[in-house]
């Protein structure tokens, strides 16, 4: 939580000093690396498109089926982020498991 704070700070700051630039180089600056990963590292299901909701952390964006798996992922990110990297979920992964959606 702290650390949020101090970000939305630091932005608050930068977009204070950048004021004068065109929105376009700000918003660019403040865009993390997208993962593009297809399926979701918490469920395992195949994220839908009109349904994807997404999450930075670190710099990277990442794709999720839904907010409650945002919520889940920010318990323990790197337990996530070591699922995609050892079982391919970034492009397309196997349905590991599957849990039930309350949208």
């Amino acid at each position: 939580m702290k650390l949020l704070v101090i970000s939305l700070f630091m932005l608050l700051i930068t977009g204070l000093v950048y004021a004068a630039e065109p929105t376009s180089k700000i918003e660019e600056s403040q865009k993390g690396e997208f993962v593009g990963n297809e399926t979701c590292p918490v469920s395992g299901e195949r994220i839908d498109e009109n349904m994807k909701v997404t999450y930075e952390y670190k710099g990277k964006v990442y794709n999720f089926c839904c907010q409650g798996c945002v919520e889940e992922f920010k318990r323990d990110p790197e337990k996530y982020i070591e699922k995609i990297e050892k079982e391919g979920i970034k492009k397309g992964g196997e349905h590991h498991h599957h849990h039930e959606h309350h949208h």
